[in-house]
């Protein structure tokens, strides 16, 4: 990871490269939205596998793919993750890298928080991802009324019930 004067630039290693069939990853440092360290490398990934490599418990490189957009992630077990959020419009939601270490990853993210021009730093966390609507015809039907909720009109039971009391 490298920060150049307008762009924020992921090289991953040879067979990195391979794998994800990309030389590099460059985002222009205007899209960098948030800029956090995550310990646990797992926490990083959101969504599914959509190119890339994925062995359980040793790596996962690639572009993963979940309802708000697309991730870059290179991960490996153990380390920890700078975790780059973009501005709507980016090739990629996150950029997630693993760090050689907690000072490395620390050092990473203060250079890019430093020269990212538009930062959002309304919370130090990253944020969720949104849950997607649901479709008009799948929402769910609203429970029956209880008789003698308010608004509900009151069954006629005839003369002398003991309503008329």
């Amino acid at each position: 990871m490298r920060t150049t004067a307008d762009r924020f630039v992921v090289r991953p290693a040879w067979w990195e490269q391979v794998a994800v069939r990309r030389r590099e990853v460059c985002v222009p440092l205007a899209a960098v939205r948030r800029v956090t360290v995550e310990p646990d490398w797992w926490r990083a990934l959101r969504g599914s596998r959509q190119s890339g490599v994925q062995v359980p418990g040793v790596v996962c490189v690639g572009v993963r793919a979940h309802q708000a957009g697309r991730d870059f992630v290179a991960l490996r077990p153990g380390r920890p993750v700078v975790c780059v959020e973009l501005w709507p419009g980016a090739a990629f939601s996150l950029l997630a890298v693993s760090a050689p270490g907690v000072r490395a990853a620390e050092t990473t993210a203060a250079a890019l928080r430093r020269a990212a021009p538009r930062l959002d730093d309304s919370t130090p966390y990253r944020q969720p991802l949104p849950v997607p609507e649901e479709p008009d015809g799948q929402r769910k039907a609203e429970a029956p009324a209880l008789p003698g909720d308010p608004g509900q009109p009151k069954p006629d039971r005839g003369p002398g019930s003991a309503d008329d009391v």
